[in-house]
């Protein structure tokens, strides 16, 4: 029998005044002015391993995007292990973004309303059997554009950059590329290799993020940008 999902809590709704809600927030800031000449429309959230904290660092940072009064869709790209659905309290597997890719469904039928005014979620739908050759098609081509109409930012929560190729297709058809790394216990030619599969394909890192980051002032990762 299924019940309810149980909710992982946003430390954006637990503690808004907290030192991490305000890195959350000096993120935001730094993103808004990381595209030379344009404004960010749509950024990739992924990282070199599993593990490492995306999906919390993509549903937070959605979160203080969408406080600060922008329109935000967030997606939940990660077709193999998605666990973006569980900060917003839905099902992973419910109508979602595969439903979209196969023609079983359009955006307006998947887009759900979230607790946050401004953000709507794109679960990940139905596991299917092909992640990589769906993200391929150009049904998704025609999605990143047509959520870009409807939204300020759109922000893909997306699976790990070594173990399988689904971000590498997605990069180069946003705006830019967050890396989120686990401070201390990710090898730095994992990391390494993730930009080298970006800059390959054409894709735009336009930061990282080194979570877990220990520091007195009590910020629990830290934010650089790739020159």
């Amino acid at each position: 029998m299924r019940g309810t999902p149980r909710q992982t809590q946003l430390i954006t709704e637990m503690d808004p005044r907290s030192p991490v809600v305000e890195a959350y927030r000096n993120l935001r800031t730094n993103l808004r002015y990381a595209v030379a000449g344009g404004r960010l429309r749509s950024l990739l959230v992924t990282s070199p391993g599993p593990g490492e904290g995306k999906s919390t660092i993509t549903a937070n940072l959605a979160c203080v995007v969408a406080q600060a009064g922008q329109r935000v869709i967030v997606v939940s790209a990660d077709l193999r292990k998605p666990a973006l659905s569980q900060y917003f309290g839905l099902a992973a597997y419910g109508r979602g973004l595969s439903n979209i890719l196969i023609g079983e469904a359009t955006a307006d039928e998947c887009l759900t309303p979230t607790s946050e005014p401004n953000l709507m979620i794109l679960t990940s739908g139905p596991k299917p059997p092909n992640p990589a050759e769906l993200l391929e098609t150009e049904r998704m081509r025609e999605l990143v554009k047509e959520l870009e109409d409807r939204a300020d930012l759109v922000i893909y929560d997306a699976p790990p950059t070594i173990p399988v190729t689904d971000a590498s297709i997605i990069a180069p058809l946003v705006d830019g590329v967050l890396l989120v790394i686990n401070a201390g216990t990710v090898p730095r030619e994992l990391a390494k290799r993730s930009k080298e599969q970006f800059a390959a394909v054409g894709a735009r890192v336009v930061g990282v993020v080194l979570n877990r980051v220990s520091m007195r002032d009590g910020y629990s990762y830290y934010y650089y940008y790739y020159e």
